[in-house]
């Protein structure tokens, strides 16, 4: 049976209202909640981005079943690995074992800021394996030294482990990654209801979930949605080859500058519509993928968790 999440986008939402609105999510019966692990916003609209590690420990004390993820968080660049093991091994405690930590390659929007240069995908890609081998050295405990090609790491050991192994799960927009998903992690992350992504996954030898991700605008009216979905969501039509390599919201707003409405909706389903919403999940559970969260682009997150609890929820139980 397919699981679906709710979305705390850090991107457009404030740190409190990130936390209120994970725990109405509970309420309103999603299966899990994932939340983006930014710097900066995509545009300057959206205006927010806090640290998303101090929303998880607050969200882990305030919730009891709601499983909770990380999409994504980017450990090669901006953060050290060894830093996400600790941060990963303390929200699992916290959440008594509900914390899986997705993992990918990141944007350049957010992993410049320390002035690090920001690589090529391939080299990018070869930092994210080594970063998931670090990663789980520290998880066994003890003391432990890495001297590998991208990072090091001294006699480094953590003392606060969960009692169970941390679920690793890697975005993947392309078979290379998809296949580093089924060799070094325990499921595969998707923002496109591509089957082949889930099938390449597969053929590697991933057995693990499969979660893909999907944009919707919930308004009482498709006029108003559609507005707000262009405001909020317009820096998702250039695609990722694009996403991935402009370094700021600036520049994201002069390469959405001529983006129009329809080119937004053609991406986001949008208005009061269940049947819209049904068909654009349908996609990624047609694709194979077992897990959907759900990204309410804009402030009425109020009105969308009714609208799931109400219509949406009900009707995707139903598939």
């Amino acid at each position: 049976m397919t699981k679906f999440g709710y979305t705390g986008m850090g991107e457009q939402t404030d740190a409190r209202s990130l936390i209120t609105n994970a725990v109405a999510a509970e309420e309103a019966g999603f299966d899990f909640a994932v939340f983006s692990d930014h710097f900066h916003p995509w545009l300057d609209e959206q205006g927010h981005s806090p640290f998303v590690w101090s929303v998880l420990g607050a969200v882990a004390d305030r919730t009891e079943q709601l499983q909770l993820m990380t999409m994504v968080t980017c450990p090669i660049i901006r953060y050290h690995p060894a830093i996400i093991a600790q941060a990963a091994a303390t929200v699992a405690i916290l959440s008594d074992g509900r914390f899986t930590l997705g993992l990918g390659a990141g944007e350049n929007l957010n992993e410049h800021v320390v002035g690090h240069g920001w690589p090529p995908a391939d080299v990018r890609q070869e930092m994210l394996d080594e970063a998931v081998e670090l990663m789980l050295m520290l998880w066994r405990g003890g003391s432990q030294t890495w001297r590998g090609k991208y990072f090091t790491v001294q006699d480094a050991r953590l003392y606060d482990l969960p009692e169970q192994p941390i679920p690793l799960s890697i975005a993947a927009g392309g078979s290379d990654a998809a296949t580093l998903a089924a060799r070094v992690g325990e499921g595969l992350i998707a923002t496109e209801p591509k089957a082949e992504l889930v099938s390449q996954y597969r053929s590697a030898g991933g057995s693990g979930p499969t979660y893909g991700q999907i944009p919707v605008c919930w308004a009482e009216d498709e006029s108003t949605a559609r507005k707000t979905a262009l405001q909020m969501w317009r820096f998702g039509v250039p695609g990722w080859k694009v996403r991935a390599e402009l370094p700021s919201p600036v520049n994201f707003a002069a390469a959405t500058q001529t983006v129009r409405e329809d080119d937004v909706a053609e991406l986001v389903p949008c208005g009061p519509d269940v049947g819209k919403f049904v068909e654009g999940v349908k996609e990624f559970v047609d694709a194979g993928f077992d897990h959907v969260a759900i990204v309410q682009a804009g402030p009425d997150q109020a009105g969308f968790l009714r609208f799931w609890e109400q219509e949406l929820g009900p009707a995707l139980r139903s598939l």
